[in-house]
Parts: C-alpha cells; sequence; structure tokens
C-alpha cells in the first residue's frame, strides 16, 4: 500500500492539485492532517486559495481520503466535506502498521508526542500545524510531519507532502517530485 501524506493546505486547490498530480498518482489513500480550507487570521492568503475548489477536489478523489482536524478548522468546513473530519486524533492500520494521526497544536513537544504514540501504539505518528517537514524515528516511533504546500515555514521554503511506501517515508517536495529526506520503516 502506497499513502500519500498532505497537512496545513490552508485552502490552496492550486498546490493541493499539484501535489496530487505530482506525488499522490499511484497512491491507494490520503492522510490529511488538517488545516484543510481556511488559512487562519496569522498566516497570508496562500497562492491558489480557493477553498471551495479545494473542498471540490477533495470531493472528487479518486482515492479515499481520511481528515484529521486542524485548529483552522471548523464546523462549517466539515459542511462542505464529504469525508468526515476526525477529531482529535485520526487512528487507522495499514500493511501491520499502526498509524496515529493529530494536527499537532496540542502535542507540540516531541516528547509528547513520543509518550502519545507510545500510548497509543503507533509505529507511526504524524503531526502538521508547523509547516516545517520532520521525518526521523525516536524511540522506535517514526515521527512525520509532511510539512506545508501551500505556506511552508521550512528554512529553504520548499512545499512538502510525504509518502509513506511499502519500505520507506519520504519526505518530497511537491514541483520537482524530490526527495528531500527519507527514512526506512
Amino acid at each position: 500500500m502506497k499513502i500519500g501524506v498532505i497537512s496545513d493546505t490552508h485552502g490552496s486547490a492550486g498546490n493541493f492539485s499539484v501535489a496530487c498530480e505530482n506525488l499522490f498518482g499511484e497512491v491507494d489513500l490520503i492522510l490529511h492532517v488538517g488545516d484543510l480550507l481556511y488559512h487562519g487570521p496569522r498566516n497570508p492568503q496562500p497562492e491558489g486559495y480557493d477553498p471551495a475548489a479545494l473542498a471540490e477536489l477533495i470531493n472528487k478523489a479518486p482515492v479515499p481520503i481520511i481528515i484529521c482536524k486542524g485548529n483552522c478548522d471548523s464546523e462549517v468546513d466539515g459542511m462542505v466535506i464529504d469525508t468526515p473530519i476526525e477529531a482529535p486524533y485520526a487512528h487507522l492500520f495499514a500493511d501491520g502498521c499502526r498509524i496515529v494521526m493529530t494536527h499537532g497544536q496540542n502535542v507540540p513537544q516531541e516528547d509528547e508526542k513520543i509518550s502519545m504514540a507510545k500510548k497509543m501504539r503507533a509505529n507511526i505518528f504524524i503531526t502538521g500545524h508547523t509547516h516545517v517537514s520532520v521525518l526521523k524515528k525516536v524511540d522506535g516511533v517514526i515521527l512525520l510531519n509532511p510539512g506545508s504546500p501551500s505556506l511552508s515555514k521550512r528554512s529553504d521554503g520548499r512545499q512538502t507532502a510525504a509518502i509513506i511506501g511499502e519500505d520507506c517515508i519520504e519526505i518530497k517536495d511537491i514541483f520537482s517530485a524530490q526527495t528531500l529526506q527519507s527514512h526506512s520503516r
């Protein structure tokens, strides 16, 4: 199974489309880690900002999407998305692996993430929120933050998403599809 992971789209239909075209063409499932439609009062309006178009793209996705509620997601967002927005955690099993995701604002520190992951017996613990990609293994748990495809806060400004493959996990630039970081599962 191949899984696309994206977070913090903040209403950018254009960059969501780019991520889907360049990275998610052969995935079986997409995980969205929150902050789906609204850009929030502290963020600039992202390029390609069109929350209605993004909602339509998500509703017409050719593969299932599991969505976790972010701090910028509201009840009204759920009214235009056909898929339930789960909160504060979403759990799934894929290829014998337990994956837990939460947006991340409630577990900001790495030790909190590890503690929660161990409590939930997660093999992969996914967060978003910071707009900075992270991929590392700590105490037997893979911590993954796919970054943001629309409002990146990476030092190099690259807009990112992730792929969970059978053997490895990769953080990729959504425009070039270049692998920026990888880790074996």
